[in-house]
């Protein structure tokens, strides 16, 4: 049984999220996790008995009716999915959803997220954007409801000159239990030596543990509009891409692009 953890805003994105696992669920054994994060300035901390601490610089009577409501929504959950367990939290969002993802032994985070584009995207991006960049266990994200999801076909993005071991158990799962059709996928910017590349599939294919794929080389402008001209022509179901982390203001990360502005179901894992 995997162990996954699903933030939650309450929102309908993180409605999405669980659709997703629910389906997931039927063929794969889950333990599902809802955290939510109540984002408190650093002051505010739990006691002991778990009441609210503050040194004074926020009103407590806010933020504990702001701790009740969060309580009696998780209680809600609990409710409706008898099975789920559900955890509350104070801290920086992003920095709290890793801590405890760590810290609990998660195999992975699924999120739902509203995107984001522009200037938006530049200098906050969207929050599942950042955990997928930070973290050290796959993340799987996706924008929209998707409870109609076979898990059929999945494709693998990666530039397979980078042939190394990565931690694929996640892939191997979903392969193993969805009877999933897998597709290597590399996109170029420029005309390339397509049989040296799936050379690189092929040794990537081996070092992986992976016997069965379907090999493919997409010319196009950049990885996001290969994934999207891709897709119109095999109509994936979900998109497994790594990520080096190194996504900034300055650097655009291709994961992140994607995970903003893709209405797949995304899995990224970072790429040792």
């Amino acid at each position: 049984m995997l162990k996954v953890l699903l933030p939650t805003d309450f929102t309908v994105q993180s409605d999405y999220a669980l659709i997703i696992l629910q389906r997931m669920s039927e063929r794969l054994p889950l333990e599902i996790h809802f955290l939510h994060v109540l984002n408190f300035p650093e002051t505010v901390a739990f006691s002991t008995t778990g009441e609210i601490e503050t040194c004074g610089e926020v009103d407590a009577i806010y933020l504990k009716e702001m701790k009740t409501l969060a309580e009696r929504k998780l209680k809600e959950l609990k409710n409706t999915y008898p099975n789920v367990h559900t955890h509350l939290e104070l801290g920086k969002t992003t920095d709290t959803i890793l801590s405890f993802s760590k810290s609990h032994q998660f195999d992975f985070i699924a999120m739902g997220t509203k995107g984001a584009h522009g200037f938006i995207e530049k200098i906050s991006g969207s929050e599942t954007q950042h955990v997928a960049r930070k973290s050290t266990i796959p993340v799987l994200s996706l924008m929209c409801n998707r409870s109609n999801i076979q898990l059929k076909q999945i494709v693998l993005v990666h530039d397979f000159k980078e042939s190394g071991p990565q931690n694929l158990e996640l892939l191997q799962l979903l392969l193993q239990h969805f009877n999933a059709t897998l597709h290597l996928l590399q996109i170029s910017k420029k005309q390339t030596e397509h049989e040296a590349i799936k050379q690189n599939m092929k040794t990537f294919a081996h070092t992986n543990g992976i016997n069965n794929y379907v090999p493919h080389v997409l010319e196009d402008s950049d990885i996001e509009q290969g994934v999207i001209h891709f897709n119109q022509m095999q109509e994936i179901d979900l998109i497994y891409i790594g990520t080096h982390g190194k996504g900034s203001f300055f650097h655009t990360s291709a994961t992140e692009q994607l995970i903003n502005h893709i209405y797949k179901p995304i899995i990224s894992f970072p790429i040792k």
